[in-house]
């Protein structure tokens, strides 16, 4: 599929994702309700446009990069949604982390008007934002996939396609479950550690050829022993991942202690 895509969303994610598109050569159609957010795109290239629907009655392909499930299903289903002007056969790329039972619901109400839809969030951070070595995790119809492929490699390094709609989500959800424990362990190990008499740094040689090494620490401990503790994201983000792990788990039955 070629042509203009619609990206809206540009935030600490989106925005670095798209322009790694444009880098790539696509044409951007893009919006964004800050209009700071616009201002990088618009230099690279990009059409601005003011308002969702928009974006998608001058594309076949439309991205939706935003932050929560109500934030997405405004974008895709609302009065100036994408729903509003997308034609049978195109394609929503719903690229946030929601809840994988509402990413099903709103595929179900675009199926009913022939637009196609793949739940595709990304892990990697702002850092593979910006690098374009991000992990893109996409569930829906295996069509759909192969229709959105070359966006998705434009903007990362590893791209999964992992099953139905909510699929993506799913696996995205148990990644930060993972990720998140991870980080806390490593924390209290590192300190346990240093209160023990053990040098850091040998910490960090030991472990990385032990049975403790995870991306994770590589990830996390090089920064700790530099003390460079810029954060990758921010705290409500993480909150919001965490509620739509429980909540989803409680829905399917599954106790999670940590």
């Amino acid at each position: 599929m070629t042509g203009k895509v619609g990206f809206v969303g540009l935030g600490n994610m989106g925005g670095p994702m798209a322009l790694n598109l444009v880098k790539a050569g696509f044409e951007l159609v893009v919006h964004d309700i800050n209009p700071v957010r616009l201002e990088p795109l618009a230099a690279a290239g990009a059409t601005v446009v003011d308002s969702p629907s928009a974006a998608a009655a001058a594309c076949r392909r439309t991205i939706c990069m935003v932050e929560t499930t109500e934030q997405a299903e405004a974008v895709i289903l609302g009065a100036s949604g994408f729903v509003r002007t997308a034609r049978p056969g195109d394609l929503v790329l719903c690229m946030s982390t929601i809840a994988p039972l509402a990413a099903r619901s709103i595929a179900e109400r675009l199926a009913e008007k022939g637009i196609a839809m793949l739940d595709a969030p990304v892990s990697g951070g702002t850092h593979g934002a910006a690098g374009g070595t991000l992990s893109v995790i996409a569930g829906g119809p295996t069509e759909a996939f192969a229709a959105a492929e070359d966006l998705f490699r434009a903007m990362g390094k590893n791209v999964f396609h992992v099953g139905g709609h909510g699929m993506g989500l799913a696996m995205k959800l148990i990644n930060n479950m993972l990720g998140q424990i991870q980080t806390v362990a490593i924390a209290e190990a590192m300190v346990f550690g240093k209160k023990a008499g053990l040098d850091p740094k040998k910490i960090h040689e030991v472990i990385s050829v032990s049975t403790g090494n995870s991306v994770q620490f590589q990830n996390r401990v090089p920064r700790i022993l530099t003390r460079n503790f810029k954060p990758g994201g921010t705290l409500d983000i993480s909150f919001k991942d965490q509620e739509l792990e429980t909540a989803f788990a409680k829905r399917l039955g599954v106790p999670l202690f940590l």
